[in-house]
């Protein structure tokens, strides 16, 4: 079942990155803040669903969401501060382009370099858990 974590009834923000597994090319992150009671029934592993499917969940997302956005770093930069450090870039400056702050970070997978300011939980597989970054993964990375 996925679950949000609204800790507190803060503000909550879900974070996921793309394009790791690339070899050339730039790394993406995106963020979203769902409203509290949200729920998309369709929702699921992201690798599970079709092209299709995916666009409509996009959809979605853009029309129900509080806010989300979507950033990126370069193969430059990545070739600078290494991969993971450039994922975690990525998702910061996803946050940052938020329009509303959030008050606590659910982010898919084992770590993450904190974000100022801003407590976060890292959720192993937060695809099939956490709703706001399986969200994420099937709609926007």
């Amino acid at each position: 079942m996925l679950l949000n974590c609204y800790q507190d009834d803060l503000l909550e923000a879900g974070c996921d990155e793309a394009g790791r597994g690339c070899l050339a090319g730039p790394v993406y992150a995106a963020a979203v803040i769902l409203p509290k009671d949200f729920y998309a029934g369709e929702l699921n592993d992201s690798k599970k669903l079709t092209h299709v499917q995916r666009c409509a969940l996009r959809l979605i997302i853009e029309k129900e969401a509080i806010a989300w956005a979507v950033a990126s770093v370069d193969n430059i930069e990545i070739d600078e501060i290494n991969i993971l450090n450039a994922s975690f870039l990525a998702m910061h400056r996803a946050v940052e382009k938020l329009a509303i702050s959030p008050k606590h970070l659910s982010i898919d997978g084992n770590r993450f370099k904190t974000y100022p300011d801003i407590p976060h939980t890292c959720i192993i597989k937060g695809e099939l858990l956490n709703s706001y970054i399986a969200f994420i993964g099937a709609t926007f990375t």
